[in-house]
C-alpha cells in the first residue's frame, strides 16, 4: 500500500474543491441556498488553506497551479449558470462573463497554435473582474439566503451595483487580454516575416 506524500496535501484539496462543485450546483437549483452558502464557504477556505499550505511549506505542484484556477472558474461558472437559469443574473452579465471567457480562450488557442505555449498571467484588472465575480455570487447567495437584514442589504448592493461594476471589469479586461496579446502575435508575426 502507498502514502501519500505530505507535499500533496494541497493539490488533494483542490480535488476536493472540484468535486464540492457538483454539490453545491445541485444544492442552488433546488433552492437550498443557505446549505449552498455553506459548501461555497467550505470551497473558498479550502482555496485558502490549499494555497497557504503550497506557499507556505513549498510544496508547489505543475498540477496545483494548473488546477487551482481550473476549479476556482469551474464553480464561478456553475454558480453563475444556475442563478441565470433561475432568473437571478440578467442574461447580459452572463453573456459579457462567459463571452469574456470565451474570447480569451480561443485567442490563447490560436496564439500557440500559431505560435508558442502561453505563460498566463493575470494582470490586475483581470484579478479584480474575477474577485468581482466571487463578490457578485457571494452577495447573491447571501440576498437569497433569507437572512434578517444582511440578505436585504446583500440584494440592494447586488442589483444593480455588482452588476455594473462586473460589466465594467468583464469588459475592461476581456479588452486588456485582446489588445495584450494581440500586440504578441502582431509583433511575432512581424519577427518570422
Amino acid at each position: 500500500m502507498t502514502t501519500m506524500n505530505v507535499a500533496q496535501i494541497p493539490n488533494v484539496i483542490t480535488v476536493v474543491r472540484i468535486l464540492l462543485v457538483l454539490p453545491t450546483a445541485i444544492l442552488l437549483w433546488r433552492e437550498m441556498y443557505v446549505s449552498a452558502l455553506v459548501m461555497m464557504s467550505i470551497a473558498g477556505a479550502s482555496d485558502a488553506l490549499d494555497g497557504w499550505l503550497a506557499r507556505r511549506f513549498n510544496w508547489l505542484s505543475s498540477f496545483g497551479a494548473a488546477m487551482d484556477p481550473v476549479a476556482d472558474k469551474l464553480l464561478v461558472a456553475v454558480l453563475l449558470i444556475v442563478f441565470t437559469l433561475q432568473g437571478h443574473i440578467p442574461i447580459w452579465i452572463a453573456t459579457i462573463v462567459v463571452g469574456r471567457d470565451a474570447i480569451i480562450m480561443t485567442g490563447a488557442g490560436v496564439y500557440r497554435l500559431l505560435f508558442e505555449p502561453i505563460e498566463f498571467s493575470p494582470t490586475f484588472i483581470s484579478k479584480a473582474n474575477t474577485a468581482m465575480q466571487i463578490v457578485l455570487l457571494l452577495l447573491l447567495l447571501l440576498s437569497l439566503c433569507g437572512f434578517p437584514i444582511l440578505s436585504n442589504v446583500a440584494g440592494v448592493v447586488v442589483d444593480p451595483y455588482c452588476f455594473y461594476i462586473l460589466a465594467i471589469l468583464g469588459v475592461a479586461s476581456g479588452l486588456d487580454y485582446v489588445v495584450t496579446w494581440g500586440n504578441r502575435a502582431w509583433r511575432n508575426l512581424r519577427r518570422t516575416q
